[in-house]
């Protein structure tokens, strides 16, 4: 066998769990721990059951187990066995077993002791997923209550030591360094109008011209990226087989992309980050990094988790490099500038801040803790979310108001879906459905199974004519959850059977949807979230949608796979939650309130009629009033006058007239003045005007009076509006001639800002606009009034305005009145 860098500290691994229960072991790529590690456990004095290995996912542990059992001269299944969601190969021999964490996780909540499991070896720990971070939890928790004598060994190659060593009881860290082989990084970027699968085509045409020899690598966000990229290399013939690596397609197609071609051409490996730690992939030389990744985020508005495609970090760019420098030299070409890697995030975030943690909050519960805070988690889960979670667990009784299990949400914590899933099975299973309800269940948990698209039923079809690993596996494990169901349903049901769309429905009741009227592909939800559809699709032709899946987020979310239901199943699941009300509505159109009487599931109007106004609809001033505090003030007619009140006592600094202080004290003025009119255009303006001076107290008054008087009055007697909405400031437009005489500029306000002066001509068009009128006289007003001379020579020009008189006659005019 040959001999790895681990080997080197295995005896200190060894020595380290004589001595204390648990151990942090770090060691890069390639040092052979994910293979080394757990069969050195079984010849230790103490350890006298089973082994358990945990790695990230299924592919990997596939791959762990046939890798060891190869080491290890035996046969997967026998010694060394590996059990995954779909796929299971062990025995009663089995005594290293491989697994992922969430398959651990149902484990260790059925069998808190995990009786007959000497240690458990926690893969890949770095990688923070919610299933990863949850069973470390559980599993230090069985340690400290039930089992001390349990190991537990948490492993990475770019961890955190010191922080999973006083997680788990100041465990000693044991690192390994590991072979290095020379590695090459190529930043060759990527334009960003180009489609990502072109920037792929372009890299490994580069790769090939530049390396003569090596398997290729390359990373992808997602499945869909994948199958493009691979046509297009496909479409370029080059020298080169190409595989696709990712969890959607068959386990015998994935250990093909894991080891050498058979005939020694050059492969061409397209993969997610599945294949970025825990397995070797031979003969790769070569890694391509598009430099993205696909998270899950979980948008609480929608109630849905969303795949969103962003900047990998900085620590998965690493992993993904050394990938080329396992086995030998290697190069890395990276879709991105250098320098845009010190813009990367460190490390990827721990998927428990992201995620919904409605699963968590239940096993929680099943296992005994109220608060899931009381776990040890590296990073614990939010207040918020936890509340969230609890909210909608006690919403369909899963959880009682003190917060613990109730009987049916431990029947749903015992079967290994998500909760609306198992909530969906059990609801089948006593409508003697449990098989359909179990394959859709399944459909709905493997992406690809059964094909892509929107149409769940289509997809079920296509499922029953696949054959192959994958697809065996799914059957199954489907018949396995329909035993589960049937053993879990209790009591009887007159539910009766149901549409695929109807068990959908019965899994995310919010999420049933209408199609808006005369909007094709356009849907409301029960809930009250738009969803949208292709409009060519042919389910955009059904008027009531079940969306089992969704995409996206703001005004419309598109939804990935539904099933038809009718009006009719509707109304038969939802009969207890139709409400039939009378509702008024305020018509803004027509500024008149509108009685209807409507039967209603939850945001969705199934029936709507006029009703008499006697018939329990609101007082039509309550209606208006609340399309107000709903609206905003812009439904009201505002005139000149009121309108012009509420802008002098913005400029005062008074509050009592702002939008918010007359939104909150609606009920003092504009409840009496609605009362005595017929809609919010009728109320008037000069009404409005004293209905809002009386919220002015008396100093306010006198403030308004004083420093913010409504008009001006010129020097030569005339009174003009000041506009205190003027974009500049308060401003008053007026004859030029009115202001002859007056050497200072007038100001108004505390402190006083200078009025603003928007002279005109005898014919009021406009000539300067002025904050400074002494400049005005003394500076431009020479051109000023030769120019106004020229125009209109029967008016008074003087060169001195600021000692003339002010007048607003013309020069005879002005004689004769003075000759009077």
């Amino acid at each position: 066998m040959q001999t790895l860098p681990i080997d080197v500290v295995l005896p200190d691994i060894m020595a380290a769990l004589l001595l204390k229960p648990n151990a942090v072991v770090v060691a890069p790529p390639g040092a052979g721990k994910t293979t080394r590690v757990a069969p050195a456990l079984l010849d230790q004095p103490w350890c006298k059951g089973a082994v358990w290995l945990l790695s990230p996912r299924r592919l990997a542990a596939r791959a762990a187990a046939e890798r060891i059992a190869e080491e290890m001269g035996e046969v997967v299944g026998g010694i060394v066995g590996y059990a995954t969601r779909l796929d299971s190969k062990q025995s009663a021999k089995t005594r290293l077993l491989v697994m992922t964490p969430g398959l651990f996780r149902n484990r260790i909540l059925a069998d808190p002791e995990l009786a007959g499991v000497s240690a458990v070896l926690f893969d890949e720990v770095h990688e923070r997923s919610l299933d990863g971070d949850f069973a470390l939890a559980l599993a230090i928790d069985a340690q400290q209550g039930l089992r001390d004598e349990l190991r537990l060994i948490a492993m990475s190659a770019t961890l955190d030591g010191a922080r999973f060593g006083a997680l788990l009881g100041d465990a000693p860290v044991l690192k390994s360094e590991g072979k290095i082989w020379p590695l090459e990084l190529r930043h060759i970027g990527r334009r960003a109008e180009e489609r990502l699968e072109a920037s792929v085509l372009a890299a490994v045409r580069q790769a090939l011209a530049d390396e003569p020899a090596g398997d290729m690598l390359t990373f992808l966000p997602g499945a869909a990226d994948i199958d493009r990229a691979a046509t297009a290399v496909e479409d370029a013939r080059l020298p080169l087989v190409v595989h696709r690596l990712h969890g959607q397609i068959d386990p015998a197609l994935q250990r093909k992309a894991l080891v050498r071609d058979p005939e020694g051409r050059r492969k061409l490996i397209l993969a997610t980050s599945i294949a970025e730690t825990s397995l070797t992939i031979e003969g790769v030389r070569i890694v391509i990094d598009a430099g993205l990744s696909r998270r899950p985020r979980f948008d609480k508005a929608a109630g849905i988790a969303r795949l969103v495609t962003e900047r990998a970090s900085q620590a998965s760019a690493t992993q993904r490099a050394g990938r080329a420098a396992r086995q030998g030299p290697g190069v890395a070409y990276r879709l991105w500038e250098a320098a845009a890697t010190a813009g990367m995030p460190p490390f990827d975030p721990p998927e428990i801040h992201e995620n919904d943690l409605m699963p968590v909050v239940l096993d929680c519960a099943s296992w005994g803790i109220i608060d899931p805070r009381q776990l040890g988690w590296l990073d614990p889960p939010s207040p918020a979310a936890i509340a969230e979670a609890k909210s909608r667990l006690q919403a369909i009784g899963a959880l009682g108001a003190d917060g613990r299990i109730t009987t049916s949400g431990k029947a749903l914590a015992s079967v290994p879906l998500p909760v609306p899933l198992a909530h969906m099975l059990i609801e089948a299973a006593r409508a003697g459905e449990a098989e359909l309800a179990a394959r859709l269940a399944v459909l709905l948990t493997e992406m690809g199974l059964g094909g892509r698209g929107v149409d769940v039923e289509a997809r079920l079809g296509r499922w029953r004519g696949q054959r192959g690993e994958r697809s065996e596996g799914a059957i199954r494990l489907a018949r396995r959850l329909a035993g589960i169901g049937e053993r879990l349903a209790t009591g009887t049901s007159d539910t009766g059977t149901r549409s695929i769309g109807g068990w959908i429905a019965t899994a995310w009741p919010d999420r049933v949807a209408r199609q808006r009227a005369g909007q094709r592909g356009e849907y409301l939800s029960v809930g009250g979230r738009a969803y949208r559809i292709d409009p060519v699709e042919p389910l955009a032709g059904s008027e009531w949608l079940a969306i089992a899946d969704a995409q996206g987020h703001a005004a419309g979310v598109r939804i990935l796979s539904a099933a038809p239901i009718t009006l009719a199943e509707v109304e038969a699941i939802f009969g207890d939650r139709i409400i039939t009300r009378s509702a008024s509505s305020y018509d803004a159109a027509n500024d008149r309130v509108d009685h209807r009487r409507e039967r209603r599931l939850g945001a969705i109007a199934l029936a709507s009629g006029k009703a008499p106004r006697s018939d329990g609809a609101e007082d039509d001033v309550a209606v208006r009033m609340a399309a107000v505090q709903g609206k905003g003030l812009g439904l009201i007619d505002w005139g000149p006058v009121s309108q012009a009140l509420r802008q002098r006592a913005s400029f005062a600094g008074i509050d009592a007239l702002s939008e918010a202080a007359l939104a909150d004290s609606a009920d003092m003025w504009l409840a009496p003045l609605l009362a005595r009119c017929r809609g919010l255009r009728d109320i008037g303006d000069g009404r409005l005007a004293d209905a809002l001076m009386g919220m002015l107290d008396w100093p306010a008054r006198q403030r308004l009076e004083k420093f913010v008087p409504a008009d001006y009055t010129t020097p030569a007697g005339s009174r003009h509006a000041i506009d205190y909405g003027a974009d500049g400031g308060p401003t008053v437009s007026l004859r030029v001639q009115e202001m002859f005489g007056l050497a200072r500029h007038p100001t108004i306000g505390d402190p006083p800002v200078p009025l603003i002066l928007a002279l005109t001509s005898p014919a009021h068009r406009p000539i300067q606009t002025s904050r400074d009128l002494p400049s005005f006289w003394s500076g431009s007003w020479y051109e000023v009034a030769k120019e106004m001379r020229g125009r209109y020579p029967r008016h008074s020009w003087p060169d001195d305005p600021a000692t003339a008189r002010p007048t607003l006659m013309t020069k005879a005019a002005q004689a004769r009145r003075d000759a009077q």
